[in-house]
């Protein structure tokens, strides 16, 4: 996924006439401390909250901080490990979104962000999670794959996770089968050692189904 399709239209930008006592209300009716500012359609910049507090008074215009203010963005077309990237370096609320030109797109909030992940990851749907502890010379993508399927699950989603100043690593595994017995069985059959097991049951699934259901019928 690019950037361009992780853009919130919940978040305008401000303008650079724009006074700090507006850019204040709109960061707390938007939940942010961070803002994007625009000249026309070219991005300046994006200011924070104490930024704002910063200024004499609340009927400043933000266009007194436009050489100080940071410029942190991403092109549309960049992907959406881009974005988180530069979203952990820099600790930043919203991430602006800017073409080629830099005129500016729109914005990537912190929320945005998680929902993708969260789907990228599988986290909604109902399975398990094996976290293995193995050396990164061991890992093989090809062969934990091969076990999983070999007791019939499905792997939803992979990633890896360094340990600090080591060569091991944490291989989180999430697969769709509620009792992971047999694939954890046949990994220790293999030589692996599992660092934790969690069963992720239907059951928040089966009460927004009733919860859906109850709705339609008062709705009918």
């Amino acid at each position: 996924m690019l950037a361009r399709d992780l853009i919130s239209n919940d978040v305008p930008p401000l303008k650079v006439s724009d006074d700090s006592k507006k850019a204040l209300e709109w960061m707390d009716d938007f939940k942010v401390s961070h803002l994007p500012v625009v000249d026309k359609t070219m991005y300046v910049g994006i200011v924070s909250d104490t930024e704002l507090l910063d200024l004499n008074s609340p009927t400043d215009n933000i266009g007194k901080l436009k050489r100080s203010l940071n410029k942190p963005f991403v092109f549309e077309y960049q992907h959406a490990y881009d974005v988180l990237k530069l979203y952990s370096i820099l600790k930043i609320t919203v991430i602006p979104v800017i073409d080629v030109k830099e005129h500016y797109i729109g914005v990537i909030t912190h929320t945005q962000l998680l929902n993708y992940f969260s789907e990228l990851t599988a986290a909604h749907e109902p399975g398990s999670l094996i976290i293995l502890d193995l050396n990164q010379r061991d890992y093989s993508l090809s062969q934990i794959a091969q076990i999983a399927e070999s007791n019939g699950a499905k792997v939803l989603s992979l990633f890896l996770t360094p340990h600090p100043d080591s060569t091991q690593v944490d291989v989180t595994l999430k697969i769709n089968l509620q009792n992971a017995a047999p694939v954890l069985q046949t990994f220790e059959r293999f030589g692996y050692i599992i660092k934790a097991s969690f069963s992720q049951s239907t059951e928040n699934k089966n009460l927004k189904d009733r919860y859906d259901a109850l709705m339609h019928y008062l709705n009918i």
